[in-house]
């Protein structure tokens, strides 16, 4: 049963006791009462939210729905207080500029941007309409704040996840720690895997490391850019790039064909077929997006809520895709992950 659908049962519930209350002994008082509880969530006016992502894929998803969760458990319940227009850009950056013209034009109370390309086309798109961003890596290079934090446009806020690459850098070489050269698959077009890219290029001479990268300009390209990896790299890294985590499948089967050990960034990369991922927890990162937006629509000013970063990480591991792509997970490591095989297990006893 659906949130909204154990809602309105309660509601109709509570109408009948309302009713019985009045039949039975005229209590002025119960009645009140039950009326209070019965029009609780109606209080709330009713509010028109738009969320774009640019691509449907399991972690923007999971946010998502952390998003919608998050402002149910505040009293805006889609369907009944809250109307939520969502759109896809099906990983096309013409469609999500067409989508946020769209949008500017329906004058949604707020608009949701899920990812760095999605959130650049409805920035740009609208000066008036308050913007919320999220699953941003990098929105000063973006271009959604400057380097002090501060938005580019008075109707913008967000929450970003500007992980650092120093400790995904540790977590590679845990795992795969006589590797000599790191294989990154990226689409050039989305600004966050390039600054990403960048930053590895930086940092891995340091440590002995090489950096190979192969492009994917659309997931159809992934399955063959990892083929491209064969006998040049000894572990594969990825960030959320949306291309790549579109065709997740196909570079997790050619990795595993070539036992190419995969690390990645999100959590549900690793449900997917990664062996490990140092990242945020894609439902949490929606939960506290989700009370950006609630301020919003709450009638705060989007101008005084101000943009944040999250960065708790946690460590997901599989050690049933370790050993498809020739690695053995240690105890230590796997002591302070969270193992989603056992997770797997455990729902298919249940």
């Amino acid at each position: 049963m659906t949130i909204a659908s154990t809602l309105r049962l309660s509601l109709y519930s509570a109408a009948i006791s309302a009713t019985l209350g009045l039949v039975g002994c005229s209590n002025s008082t119960d009645t009140a009462t039950t009326t209070d509880e019965s029009t609780a969530t109606d209080a709330k006016p009713a509010k028109t939210l738009a969320i774009t992502q640019i691509v449907e894929h399991p972690s923007l998803d999971e946010m998502r729905r952390g998003i919608i969760d998050e402002l149910a458990d505040n009293g805006y319940i889609e369907g009944q207080n809250l109307t939520i227009n969502f759109q896809s850009a099906q990983g096309n950056t013409a469609t999500a500029g067409q989508i946020a013209k769209q949008f500017a034009g329906d004058n949604p109370d707020a608009i949701v941007a899920i990812s760095t390309p999605s959130a650049q086309s409805i920035v740009a798109s609208t000066k008036t309409i308050p913007v919320i961003y999220t699953a941003i890596s990098d929105p000063v290079a973006a271009k959604l704040i400057d380097a002090n934090a501060v938005p580019i446009q008075s109707n913008v806020t967000g929450l970003s996840s500007e992980l650092p690459i120093e400790p995904q850098l540790d977590n590679i070489q845990k795992i795969v720690p006589n590797a000599k050269t790191i294989g990154y698959v990226y689409s050039p077009g989305e600004i966050n895997s390039v600054v990403v890219l960048n930053q590895l290029k930086e940092l891995a001479p340091a440590r002995g490391l090489k950096i190979l990268d192969v492009t994917a300009n659309r997931p159809t390209d992934v399955a063959m850019a990892t083929r491209s990896l064969s006998g040049r790299a000894d572990v594969i890294y990825t960030s959320l790039d949306n291309n790549v985590v579109s065709g997740f499948e196909a570079m997790a089967g050619a990795a595993n064909e070539l036992d190419i050990p995969i690390i990645a960034s999100d959590e549900f990369s690793v449900r997917r077929g990664a062996t490990a991922a140092l990242g945020v927890n894609d439902y949490d990162f929606g939960r506290t997006t989700g009370k950006m937006v609630y301020r919003v629509l709450n009638g705060e000013a989007v101008n005084t809520v101000k943009p944040e970063v999250m960065n708790i990480l946690t460590l997901y591991a599989s050690p049933k895709h370790g050993a498809e792509q020739g690695v053995i997970l240690t105890d230590d490591l796997l002591k302070n992950a969270i193992n989603v095989d056992k997770e797997v297990q455990s729902a298919d006893n249940k």
